[in-house]
């Protein structure tokens, strides 16, 4: 456990799908999967997130909503959520980072930034 009272460790794991995606039309589509894990001292809520999306073009999507999947997880200490989600680039490989606002349970609000991760297809990075 962590020492500090608001500290959210972030995983993600990427996949490309191939059925849902069209490389002659620019329209790559990945799945990822976010694990979230409250590992600090005070129990918090996700209100909203913030991704931004760029493809190797250097082209650049901002993305700001409520939640995440329609929720807004509550994660006591120790406690985890999961969801998979999508998102579309026009390049075989871009990349994601961000960050989740969080309000924890004694009024704090807090960012929990998620690293930035690569979008690719399978075979196209070494």
């Amino acid at each position: 456990m962590s020492a500090l009272p608001y500290d959210i460790n972030i995983e993600v794991e990427t996949r490309y799908l191939d059925e849902q995606s069209s490389p002659e039309h620019n329209r790559y589509v990945f799945a990822y999967t976010v694990t979230i894990r409250n590992v600090g001292t005070v129990a918090a809520r996700l209100m909203s997130r913030h991704w931004v999306i760029t493809d190797a073009n250097g082209k650049v999507q901002e993305v700001r909503g409520e939640g995440v999947v329609g929720e807004q997880p509550f994660l006591r200490t120790g406690e985890g959520f999961q969801y998979t989600s999508a998102a579309m680039i026009e390049t075989p490989v871009g990349s994601m980072q961000g960050s989740y606002q969080m309000l924890a349970d004694d009024g704090q609000e807090f960012d929990a930034d998620i690293p930035v991760f690569r979008l690719a297809l399978p075979h196209t990075l070494h």
